[in-house]
């Protein structure tokens, strides 16, 4: 069975916990309460499989928390992570530029593909979703972009979660495989 490691970072009150809890299954939280640190969610997905062997994949999601005091714990979170998620309240003008820091720290730093990076503008209930596209500066306006809003339709973002999970355990795999071949060889 594969093993992968997904990380949801972005700033404070963007919507990380409740779209980790939802994605996941997991429990509901009514209340907002700033994660402190991390919190690693266990699950697997029988939607999610490895293109060529069928094999599963059990997925750990690090709900790592938004505020800057925790600065000096990433480099611990970071490490041997296969996809970074950024989330981002998308009402709020300020993350659009925050982002930019989260991107360049999870992303180019640990010299993740930008395939297995997936920005998600969060919409909170209540918030008229506004789904035109924000203005992404270069590179973010290369990654894919989903919306999410658990309130009108939370199904698309399930979908579009699980499709993200399915390249992210395609290029474990690949990446094993090459392994596995230079052992061999």
């Amino acid at each position: 069975m594969l093993k992968a490691k997904i990380l949801f970072v972005g700033p404070c009150e963007s919507g990380k916990t409740v779209l980790a809890n939802f994605l996941t299954e997991s429990s509901d939280i009514t209340e907002y309460n700033p994660t402190q640190g991390v919190r690693i969610l266990e699950f697997e997905n029988p939607n999610v499989t490895s293109n060529n062997k069928g094999t599963g994949c059990e997925f750990e999601l690090w709900d790592c928390g938004g505020n800057p005091k925790f600065e000096s714990c990433w480099p611990a979170l970071m490490k041997d992570s296969h996809g970074v998620v950024i989330i981002f309240n998308a009402d709020i003008p300020s993350h659009l530029k925050e982002i930019e820091m989260w991107y360049s720290c999870f992303v180019q730093q640990q010299f993740l593909q930008d395939t297995q990076c997936l920005l998600i503008a969060h919409h909170k209930p209540g918030s008229g979703s506004d789904r035109g596209n924000p203005a992404l500066s270069p590179p973010l306006n290369k990654l894919k972009l989903v919306h999410s809003n658990l309130e009108d339709d939370p199904e698309e973002i399930r979908m579009e979660f699980i499709k993200y999970l399915r390249s992210i355990v395609n290029s474990v795999s690949e990446s094993r495989d090459r392994e596995e071949m230079s052992i061999i060889t």
